[in-house]
This record gives structure tokens, C-alpha cells and sequence, in this order.
């Protein structure tokens, strides 16, 4: 399926219901290639508030929205592809795991640019690069059961002083140093090749290298009836909806431990009562899935403030670090127990107060 100048709801719809009709359809993988009309997306566990300035967007006409997959905020607009592509596990090569999946996407990916005279590779997390600079940004996820879905936006063009208006980025504070510093960081296929490609070269030359590295030969199709109305009630029911756009939001009156991990950003608001942890949210542009992530803060609700608690909860609830993808329970426990301990310290300090006074 080709798309152009997609509303911004109706394509984050679109792609979900691609995971769903292959999973409760027994569908072949299903490609989809489009671009978005100009919008503004975080990935499925940030605090949109925290990512995106929300002001600048609606005075730049810009829309804002909450993807089904994880990762960090993104600027999408007419001069960049995004992709979606649903495939069933059982499919050859694909084991389950979340690594191998990104691998193989790059793969293709890599494929394609290489048919346009780009040399560029998949660099670990989520990326594909050129000579150190990032041309595009991978998401993956496993919300349906025995399917994978991969999410993709390459740049063909792209706009880094708009991106800085509208996405909550500390160098936007010094917009010279900041355009400086992602010009070093990002590039576009247009660079690359110092000539014009249209939308339309680059999506054939993507469709193309997703079927020689999967072994299909896909059908250029319009939706059934089925998933037409299955995007509509998407639409309806989540993506027109600011429960769903403003579904993760910062607590109040919580401890916040922010780190950068393997996996990505992550973000722990925590809180304690009478030596164990009353309630904790895990947030950030990770990779995972809303059962994993959930499974994970239920475990640790009510359990002990101390590390060998935190320890054995989170050996019995993660799974190596695909739970939540490139973050071990080990390197969990340290973040959790720092804000233990900014906890702790916080309450010691008002307890002072409260003496001297």
C-alpha cells in the first residue's frame, strides 16, 4: 500500500491495523509506504509534554500525536518515508527477538539505500547510518501476538530548524549551536547524493529491497472493507482522542530518576510508604510492549525499598533484556535504587526541617 500526505491520526491507524490483520487474518506481510502531513510523534511511553512543545506545533499548524510502538519524538513531514510493515513471526530468519528483528529491518533498509549509492549500516539500537550520521530511525513492537511490527522514518529532506522549534531538545536554548551540532548528527538522502530523488524513487526502491530480503512479492492492494473499518474505530476510539495522546503524563509529588541506558531513555517516577515502594511509572523512548512494561511496575508495587527485593522482583519478571529491549534487570535495579535513595534523602532533609523548627 502507497500513500501520500497522510493525516497524521489516520496513519499512526493505518499501521496498527496492519499488526492486527495480520495477526487475526493469518495475512501475508503487509508493507506500507507514505509520507505525513506535517505532525509531531512520540513514541508510545514518553510524556509527550516533556518531548514536544506543544505551543510552537499548534502555531506552526502542526499536528501531535502518540505512536503504538516505542521510541523517542520524531518531526515527520511531506520530504520523509515513513514505513510500516507487518510480518508474522513464523515467518524464516525472524526467532522472536527483538535484536534480530531491528537487524533484519536494517538489512533491508541498508539494501535499498545501497541501490541508491548510499553505503550506510545499522548501528545498535535503532538506527541506520551514514559515515556516523543518522539517516533513519527504526521502531519495532509485539503488541499482537505471533507478529512483528516495524515502523521506519528515512529522510529524504529534512527541516533541523524546524525540528528544534518543536521538539523539547536542550540545544533549541542556543539555536546556533544546535543547528551546528544535528547538522553533524543527522543526515538526508538528498545530501548523499547531491541530487534530486523524488518520494516516489525512493519508496520503489524500498518495496523493492523488502521483498528480495523476505522472499515476497507484494501486491500493491486498497484496504477491504474490513480494515477501513478498523482504521475508523482506531481513529475514533485512540488517535483522535487526548486520553490517548496525553496518556503518559509526569506525576505529581513523585521522586523522577532520569538515565540513558542501552535501551534508550528511561525515566522513573517512584514513591515510597512505610519502607516499600507505593507506586512507580516507567516512561521513556524504549522499546517494549504495554504488558511487559505493566507486568514490570505491578511486580514492584508494595515491594521492599532495599536492592535485594528490587533484584529478585525484576530476575522473575524480565526476560534477559527483551522485556524491555536493551535494558538488563540489573541495570533497572540501579535506576530504581537511586531514586530509592533520592527518595530517602528527601524525606531526611524535611525531617531536619521539621527539627530545627
Amino acid at each position: 500500500m502507497i500513500e501520500k500526505d497522510v493525516d497524521c491520526a489516520y496513519g499512526l491507524a493505518v499501521d496498527e491495523m496492519l499488526a492486527y490483520s495480520v495477526a487475526h487474518n493469518s495475512s501475508c506481510p503487509i508493507l506500507h509506504l507514505y509520507n505525513f502531513l506535517p505532525s509531531v510523534i512520540v513514541g508510545r511511553y514518553q510524556n509527550i509534554q516533556a518531548a514536544v512543545n506543544l505551543e510552537e506545533c499548534k502555531r506552526q499548524k502542526i499536528s501531535y500525536n502518540r505512536r503504538h510502538t516505542g521510541g523517542g519524538a520524531v518531526l515527520m513531514g511531506p520530504e520523509q518515508l515513513a514505513l510500516g510493515f507487518a510480518i508474522p513471526l513464523s515467518y524464516p530468519e525472524i526467532d522472536g527477538s527483538i535484536r534480530k528483528f531491528f537487524e533484519l529491518m536494517g538489512k533491508a533498509v541498508t539494501k535499498a539505500l545501497a541501490n541508491m549509492g548510499i553505503v550506510s549500516y545499522f548501528y545498535p539500537k535503532n538506527d541506520i547510518e551514514v559515515n556516523g550520521k543518522k539517516i533513519a530511525g527504526l521502531a519495532a513492537s509485539r503488541e499482537e501476538k505471533n507478529v512483528f511490527f516495524f515502523h521506519m522514518s528515512l529522510l529524504v529532506d529534512f527541516d533541523i530548524p524546524l525540528m528544534l522549534k518543536v521538539l523539547n531538545i536542550p540545544l533549541e536554548k542556543n539555536s546556533d549551536r544546535g543547528m551546528s551540532c544535528f547538522s553533524q548528527r543527522l543526515t538526508t538522502i538528498k545530501n548523499e547524493l547531491g541530487v534530486f530523488i523524488s518520494l516516489s524513487s525512493v519508496m520503489e526502491l524500498i518495496e523493492e529491497a523488502f521483498s528480495q530480503e523476505f522472499g515476497v512479492e507484494f501486491v500493491r492492494d486498497s484496504f477491504s472493507f474490513w480494515e477501513k473499518k478498523k482504521i475508523q474505530d482506531l481513529i475514533q476510539n485512540r488517535y483522535a482522542r487526548e486520553e490517548w495522546v496525553f496518556s503518559v503524563s509526569r506525576p505529581s509529588a513523585k521522586v523522577c530518576v532520569q538515565k540513558k541506558t542501552p535501551g534508550g531513555l528511561l525515566q522513573i517516577y517512584l514513591s515510597l510508604s512505610k519502607g516499600v515502594i507505593e507506586s512507580i511509572l516507567i516512561t521513556g523512548d524504549f522499546f517494549s510492549t504495554t504488558k511487559n512494561v505493566s507486568r514490570i511496575e505491578q511486580a514492584l508495587k508494595w515491594t521492599p525499598a532495599n536492592k535485594k527485593a528490587v533484584e529478585k522482583v525484576l530476575s522473575k519478571v524480565m526476560r534477559d533484556d527483551e522485556s524491555i529491549y536493551g535494558v538488563t534487570s540489573s541495570v533497572l535495579t540501579e535506576i530504581i535504587m537511586e531514586g530509592i535513595q533520592k527518595c530517602l534523602s528527601g524525606r531526611r532533609r524535611v525531617q531536619n526541617t521539621c527539627g530545627l523548627a
